[in-house]
């Protein structure tokens, strides 16, 4: 096949490209330019898509012995993905920026122009497998990506190659080492990569600005003042601007966000509790929606816990109904769904939450149906 390899500068991206030429496809390297002053994205192991990036992954493709581009994806980057992370946090929610980089980026904008000229598959360095057309976990749980890669539809997973998938970290680097790769040692990007300082709150209240609120308790008394709801997330313990614990001496935590009146509320950690998720968007992995209930395992955070539940599809969305409840759960996150058999490593679908509510409402009649 001729196939394109995203190439990102990274050890991971790298050794990808290196297995796709080893299997014997026709392989050209491009790096994409996500930034207009590419210079400013990178502090150390945060950041990327800087100069520096550009330049070990050109000097990686020199090492394959492959054809090597830059293709300039920064407005689409802009608008599709910071513009789209700014405005959901404008709205109380919590994006995941990634998530939406490989939707809207990597496997849209880049697999389109791809397939137009001519390539069969798009190959990246995430930790995710392929397997007849199935989504699933990593071989490295600490590394799995599958979570943020759950949006692809059934025809971005036919023309995408994840060759990294089925091969523990330490293992990439020391192949990537003994291939002569000069990023072997280079260390992660992490944290949100258009945010090299890794201070979200002063990014998001640049783009956004002051807009004032109170943060109050659960029957509505206010406890202190604040300048945004950019800088609030379901869950959040830490830089809530309040003057100790509650009463009983237990930590406050935000349990939810009003944009439109700029409340937040904080309470107990049992106030954190949710039973059922309601999410749009949904994406089914098979390309299709299941008829009636399913038993799966629901996630909701890249690497955060999981909880059994039964999930259905309502209209373009999906409802789950979850058998023991989940924490943090914030508006603009996904929930993703994976098969519940021994394994649990397939990935069935994925949505947007949309809202979460306190009541339990799973039963097992509805868990007799998806049998």
């Amino acid at each position: 096949m001729r196939v394109l390899a995203a190439m990102s500068g990274g050890v991971d991206s790298a050794v990808a490209a290196a297995r796709a030429v080893d299997a014997g496809h026709e392989v050209v390297g491009v790096h994409l330019a996500l930034s207009a002053t590419p210079g400013t994205l990178r502090t150390g192991s945060r950041g990327c898509c800087s100069k520096e990036d550009a330049g070990d992954a050109r000097r990686a493709a020199d090492v394959l012995g492959i054809p090597f581009y830059v293709w300039d994806f920064a407005d689409r980057f802009k608008e599709d993905v910071i513009d789209d992370f700014v405005a959901s946090y404008a709205a109380g929610e919590t994006p995941n920026p990634c998530l939406r980089c490989n939707e809207k980026i990597k496997f849209s904008a880049l697999a389109d122009r791809a397939v137009a000229l001519g390539f069969d598959a798009v190959v990246t360095g995430h930790y995710a497998r392929l397997e007849d057309g199935v989504l699933r976990r990593a071989v490295d749980a600490d590394k799995d990506q599958s979570y943020v890669l759950a949006v692809l539809t059934a025809q971005q997973l036919s023309r995408a190659m994840f060759p990294v998938g089925d091969t523990p970290k330490p293992a990439i680097r020391a192949e990537a080492a003994e291939r002569g790769l000069a990023v072997a040692n280079k260390p992660d990007s992490h944290d949100i990569c258009f945010i090299p300082s890794g201070d979200t709150r002063a990014f998001l209240g640049a783009k956004i600005g002051v807009r004032p609120g109170a943060v109050v308790d659960s029957d509505g008394r206010e406890l202190a003042r604040h300048d945004g709801v950019h800088g609030f997330t379901v869950g959040q313990r830490k830089g809530l601007g309040l003057p100790g614990p509650a009463a009983d001496g237990r930590p406050r935590y935000v349990t939810a966000i009003d944009p439109e009146t700029g409340t937040v509320r904080v309470g107990s950690a049992e106030d954190l509790q949710v039973w059922t998720i309601e999410a749009d968007r949904a994406v089914w992995t098979s390309g299709s929606a299941p008829e009636g209930p399913v038993e799966c395992v629901a996630q909701v955070r890249a690497h955060g816990g999981t909880a059994s539940a039964v999930a259905e599809a309502v209209g373009a969305g999906l409802v789950v109904r979850l058998r023991e409840p989940l924490t943090g759960v914030a508006r603009g996150q996904a929930v993703v769904l994976y098969r519940p058999d021994e394994v649990g490593d397939e990935v069935i679908g994925s949505g947007t939450i949309g809202a979460a509510d306190a009541e339990r409402t799973v039963t097992d009649s509805a868990a007799a149906v998806a049998e």
